[in-house]
């Protein structure tokens, strides 16, 4: 699963990321573009049982890899 957050303010990239979290899907990667909002994805996913397994610098877009956790 993909988040595009690329352009939007905070909050926006967290809430929109929360919301692909609550699908329980494994693998999601939220692309954002500014470090601050790479920092407050990482932080949610991790209160969320996600781990940033990545993040990816390419030019002016972050992008994040989260996976879940295991339980």
């Amino acid at each position: 699963m993909e988040v595009d957050a690329r352009g939007l303010s905070c909050p926006i990239p967290v809430m929109r990321t929360r919301k692909a979290l609550e699908t329980g899907s494994d693998e999601i990667v939220v692309l954002v573009d500014a470090r601050v909002q790479v920092e407050n994805v990482g932080r949610l996913a991790r209160n969320r049982g996600y781990e940033v397994q990545r993040v990816d610098e390419e030019g002016d877009v972050f992008r994040v890899v989260l996976v879940r956790g295991r339980k």
